[in-house]
């Protein structure tokens, strides 16, 4: 009797490697090794960008912020800062949108924001 050899096991083995490399380029699609490894390769830079992606969005929100700030003449430290100490509890992405899509809310947070804001020190 012939030896068992991992015949069916083997193949679909190789078809979900190559099913999980379908749009790769080259050899990369095609021969196991290299589409095991660029799937490997492809994974490590998909767990990696699904972070950046968080910080990337987090630094567009704030340059939104700053720009608004700007527009009605103080700063982002500022603003940020006389938010937290009147107790307005919003998020950057909120107060991102909030500059985008009504104005005037943002003002209001402005003016919100300057009022609660310590007054410098005199030396």
């Amino acid at each position: 009797m012939p030896r068992a050899r991992k015949g069916a096991a083997r193949t679909q083995a190789r078809k979900k490697i190559l099913r999980q490399a379908r749009g790769y380029y080259g050899t990369r699609s095609r021969h196991k090794v290299l589409a095991k490894q660029a799937i490997i390769r492809g994974g490590v830079y998909a767990f990696r960008d699904r972070r950046q992606r968080k910080r990337d969005m987090r630094a567009l929100w704030i340059t939104r912020i700053t720009a608004a700030c700007r527009m009605r003449g103080t700063r982002y430290s500022v603003f940020i800062n006389g938010l937290k100490t009147a107790g307005v509890l919003l998020n950057r992405k909120m107060l991102s949108q909030i500059a985008i899509e009504d104005p005037k809310l943002f003002d209001e947070l402005v003016q919100t924001a300057n009022a609660a804001r310590p007054a410098p020190a005199a030396a």
